[in-house]
């Protein structure tokens, strides 16, 4: 399955808006600069108290439609 790895810089504030309903879908940027979008609601799957800080994989179909993502680092690992 491919992958895209993408930063992302959540506060918790963004994080609830998200949570609630007030916003379905997460823009970020890949490490390689491309434009992504995925379901805010897999954000559940990684989201701390202090909102959501880092490299993630995300795994995406063939037909590039979001399957799963996992962290890889912290934003605290990376400086």
């Amino acid at each position: 399955m491919p992958t895209i790895d993408v930063i992302i810089e959540l506060s918790h504030d963004a994080c609830l808006a998200h949570y609630e309903g007030r916003a379905g879908v997460v823009h970020t940027r890949s490490l390689d600069g491309r434009s992504v979008a995925f379901p805010a609601e897999a954000l559940r799957r990684v989201v701390t108290r202090d909102g959501v800080h880092g490299v993630f994989r995300l795994t995406v179909s063939p037909e590039g439609r979001f399957e799963g993502i996992r962290r890889l680092s912290s934003d605290r690992a990376r400086s």
